[in-house]
């Protein structure tokens, strides 16, 4: 009987092998750019065409990605960097039934609750760019379940347990363009002043001790009104009980 040849024993051939390890390999490399994707692209972003200092009318616009697989943004709080105050900006569209809010440090965009794992993004149109190298928009990123994101590290530092970290969104900007200069800045909301109002009875003061002797002197040296009537009455009476006695008298005399 005739021995069988190498090629009929049943292991693979050199080909086979080689084919085999270029798939695991491609397969482990897939897999380590999904892990490794998925949390870089979890940022909240600012983007700008016009990203230029002291640029006017600019619109910003705002990516912020969903981090939560259980509950919606309902609420994202931008922190303006210095240069740039509330009167500063406008806001021009975001999540349909979300508002625009100004606040002592910056704004908020908030609204109902987006699905869950959608992003939010809204634009909002500044008046004019300060003249700085970039600007960092520290931003707090609320869900209807009470968790907040705070994206508000200068780098991403990726310490945060997830394998990255939380930068702000930062707008780099170009030099200013020859001749630029800043504009007055925006008017502010002036406090209004309320119209005076007459004072209470426990608002009045009271009279000092000397105004009180004053008073009281006043009054002990004066008659009081049913003094005069009882004095008038009693002369009125004594002048009439004296023309009736005269007349009395007269009649007898006669």
């Amino acid at each position: 009987m005739s021995r069988p040849s190498g090629k009929q024993s049943g292991k693979p051939s050199g080909k086979a092998r080689t084919a085999r390890r270029l798939s695991t390999v491609s397969a482990v490399l897939v897999a380590a750019v999904a892990l490794t994707a998925g949390p870089a692209l979890a940022h909240t972003e600012v983007e700008a065409e016009n990203a230029q200092a002291l640029a006017q009318n600019v619109t910003l616009d705002f990516h912020a990605a969903s981090e939560s697989d259980a509950a919606g943004i309902t609420e994202l709080e931008v922190i303006l960097p210095e240069g740039l105050v509330p009167p500063d900006i406008s806001y021009d569209k975001g999540p349909e039934g979300w508002k625009y809010a100004a606040t002592s440090r910056g704004y908020t965009v908030s609204g109902p609750e987006l699905a869950v794992g959608a992003d939010a993004e809204f634009s909002v149109t500044v008046r004019q760019l300060p003249d700085a190298e970039e600007l960092v928009f520290k931003t707090l990123q609320s869900y209807s379940d009470g968790q907040i994101d705070r994206w508000i590290e200068l780098e991403d530092t990726g310490d945060d347990g997830d394998g990255h970290g939380h930068p702000a969104p930062t707008l780099k900007l170009a030099p200013a363009a020859p001749g630029a200069s800043p504009l007055a800045p925006s008017p502010s909301a002036e406090p209004s002043t309320p119209a005076p109002s007459s004072p209470t009875p426990a608002e009045t003061p009271e009279p000092s001790p000397e105004q009180a002797a004053a008073e009281t002197d006043a009054g002990d040296d004066g008659l009081s009104t049913g003094a005069v009537i009882g004095i008038a009455a009693a002369v009125l009476l004594v002048l009439g009980a004296g023309a009736w006695w005269l007349r009395g008298r007269g009649s007898r005399s006669a």
